[in-house]
């Protein structure tokens, strides 16, 4: 196999999520086995031996999960410890660096914590980074951030917008990528969840948009799908938080897009009531 060939190979299985090499030596699995002698006969113990001995019998050692280095208990508790710690979001942005515990982070590029203006009156919160978004190193760059900024738009809005009024700050709930994109487990949302909250305290936004079914969920404490949340305004500790379908499943389902539509002209409503 040639260099580039090998490097092809490599890209594509990080970006189907593997994380891990089985095996000490590579197998060419095109190639036929040798023939294996047969096995030499043994001899025939008789069937009571291990039933006459009991302690022969042990039980089979508890397999390993090598992916949790850290109990979810432990990490839950020190994340909590660390984001109460935090005074402003550049505290925050700090102690994920030195945050170790979530194993996301091992896998990724870059920490993906927040963009946009932070004097802004209203916080996105997404899902978790993707590829380019690992890349870069910031929240909604890719293509779902680009219609999320053309959307945005629409309604008068820009993340880097210098008046704060017409600006927004975006985060996510989860700020490490997943490998592969793929969902993330409970523990490690719950690892990332106290830096989130944290975030929104010191922050104080006037209004929460939550992108997607997962910070909705995570905020709110509901379990019912996105549309049927979505449009919905809810209380999230005295801020209004408004669902709405994430930017990257417009991309996939663009026949959703008026819904998305409807729940930004409620938020742009809301933000022109405040301005009179």
């Amino acid at each position: 196999m040639r260099a580039a060939e090998a490097a092809a190979a490599i890209e594509w299985l990080v970006e189907m999520g593997a994380d891990e090499i089985i095996g000490a030596e590579p197998v060419n699995r095109l190639v036929a086995p040798p023939p294996q002698a047969a096995p030499a006969p043994q001899a025939v113990r008789p069937a009571t031996s291990a039933l006459a001995r009991p302690s022969l019998i042990r039980p089979a050692a508890p397999a390993t999960d090598m992916r949790a280095a850290t109990p979810a208990s432990a990490g839950n508790s020190d994340a909590a410890a660390l984001a109460a710690q935090c005074a402003t979001l550049a505290d925050i942005e700090q102690a994920l660096m030195r945050y170790d515990a979530c194993p996301l982070k091992k896998t990724a590029t870059n920490l993906c914590f927040a963009d946009g203006n932070p004097d802004a009156p209203v916080m996105l919160i997404g899902e978790a980074p993707g590829r380019d978004e690992d890349i870069q190193g910031k929240p909604f760059v890719g293509r779902s951030g680009q219609l999320l900024d053309r959307m945005l738009k629409a309604i008068g809005l820009a993340r880097h917008n210098e008046k704060p009024e017409e600006a927004v700050y975006i985060s996510n709930v989860i700020f490490w990528r997943p490998p592969g994109n793929r969902t993330p487990t409970d523990q490690e949302t719950l690892m990332c969840l106290p830096f989130l909250k944290r975030a929104i305290e010191i922050k104080k936004p006037r209004y929460i948009v939550c992108l997607g079914a997962t910070p909705t969920q995570r905020l709110i404490g509901k379990s019912e799908g996105i549309l049927k949340l979505r449009g919905r305004w809810f209380d999230f500790g005295g801020i209004p938080l408004l669902a709405t379908l994430h930017p990257a499943y417009l991309l996939r389902q663009p026949a959703q897009k008026r819904l998305a539509w409807r729940d930004l002209l409620s938020l742009q409503q809301k933000l022109k009531a405040d301005a009179h």
